[in-house]
């Protein structure tokens, strides 16, 4: 654990410019951010075609080099892909991880963004210019690796196999086989900088509304918390456990309570005041 909160460094291209109060660069905010995201969203651009590529994708951040490095640290940004989709093979085409140095255009590997968003609530104000969300929302922008290293392979499918469901993992039938192996691939992106941006607490709404005697009567304003929940664990065809396994069952009723708990909080916690926009 870092001895002080590091930061990204703030580039052009990671600052936050409307409402800059409500941003952070902190490591810790933006990697938990990230790691807690089912979805991530990975753009990329392809020679080509006229427009950037955006791909959802499952991903991690993570250190194999550090394994016990805690989200306030330097880490990489694990991505799970087929070995020949475009993003794979692009990654692999600009660099991949073979022990070359560093060439004269910049670092190596191809240029990522990534993106993670949770919406905690529905913000409903006294008009519809007011309305908004109570959010969380990261970006990455690193350059993207083929991992080649067996053992750094097997580390990081582990690593992206437990985010999806905690512990599952060593839960099924591992290792993986060749051809499972062979037909998966996993990018390793090292991040040059990130930024995150939040909004939470209750409506806001201009003085001259708030004023409105008759508007107060007929609009109902305030905040519905938004959370991701888990169904109960349905049995496939060929299961054969009578019940989920513990570890399944506390995932679920965990994963519930703390998203739930989440949305509340956003929900009354109080806003930071806005600044000024400048210009996007």
């Amino acid at each position: 654990m870092p001895s002080e909160e590091l930061q990204y460094p703030t580039k052009p291209y990671s600052k936050v410019n409307r409402y800059d109060v409500r941003a952070t660069y902190a490591l810790r905010t933006i990697h938990e951010l990230v790691n807690t995201c089912p979805i991530l969203q990975v753009s990329f651009t392809v020679p080509d075609s006229p427009f950037p590529m955006m791909l959802p994708m499952i991903g991690q951040m993570g250190s194999f080099a550090r394994p016990s490095s805690d989200t306030g640290d330097v880490l990489e940004l694990y991505l799970h892909g087929y070995v020949s989709s475009r993003l794979i093979n692009l990654s692999r085409k600009n660099g991949s991880s073979n022990g070359d140095a560093e060439n004269a255009a910049g670092p190596r590997g191809l240029p990522i963004t990534v993106g993670a968003s949770h919406i905690d609530g529905l913000v409903l104000s006294l008009t519809p210019n007011s309305h908004s969300y109570n959010y969380r929302s990261a970006v990455l922008f690193g350059h993207a690796e083929v991992v080649t290293d067996v053992e750094e392979k097997l580390w990081a499918m582990e690593l992206i196999t437990n985010s999806v469901v905690r512990d599952r993992y060593r839960n099924t039938r591992v290792p993986p086989n060749n051809a499972e192996m062979q037909s998966t691939s996993v990018l390793r992106v090292t991040i040059a900088s990130g930024s995150a941006k939040f909004r939470s607490g209750m409506p806001s709404d201009e003085k001259a509304d708030l004023e409105d005697a008759a508007l107060l009567d007929r609009v109902w304003t305030g905040v519905v918390p938004v959370h991701y929940t888990f169904g109960d664990p349905m049995p496939g065809p060929y299961n054969k456990l009578e019940k989920p396994p513990a570890y399944l069952d506390e995932f679920v009723r965990e994963s519930n309570q703390d998203a739930k708990d989440i949305a509340v909080e956003a929900a009354t916690k109080a806003p930071k005041p806005k600044a000024k926009p400048s210009v996007d």
